[in-house]
C-alpha cells in the first residue's frame, strides 16, 4: 500500500449526533485528530461532534478541527 502524502486531503466519513457527513482534511491532520480523541478518550467521530457542537455557525467543520489541533499542539509547546 502507497503511503498517503502528508499534505493529502483525506475525507473520512463520520456520525454527527446521528447525522453522517464527510470532512476532508489533511492526513497530518487527521493524525492528530486521531491522538486527541485518544487522549480523551473519545471517539473519532465523538470528538468531532464536540468540536461541531462549539464553532460558529460561519465555520467550516474541516476549519474548526484545523483550528482546534493547531490550538492543542500550541498549548502542549507552551506557546
Amino acid at each position: 500500500m502507497k503511503k498517503k502524502k502528508p499534505y493529502q486531503l483525506i475525507k473520512r466519513s463520520v456520525s454527527l449526533d446521528g447525522h453522517r457527513t464527510s470532512v476532508a482534511l489533511e492526513q497530518l491532520f487527521w493524525d492528530e485528530v486521531d491522538l486527541l480523541a485518544k487522549t480523551d478518550r473519545l471517539s473519532v467521530s465523538g470528538w468531532i461532534s464536540h468540536i461541531d457542537r462549539q464553532r460558529p455557525a460561519d465555520q467550516s467543520l474541516a476549519s474548526a478541527l484545523r483550528v482546534k489541533v493547531l490550538t492543542s499542539l500550541k498549548e502542549q509547546s507552551g506557546h
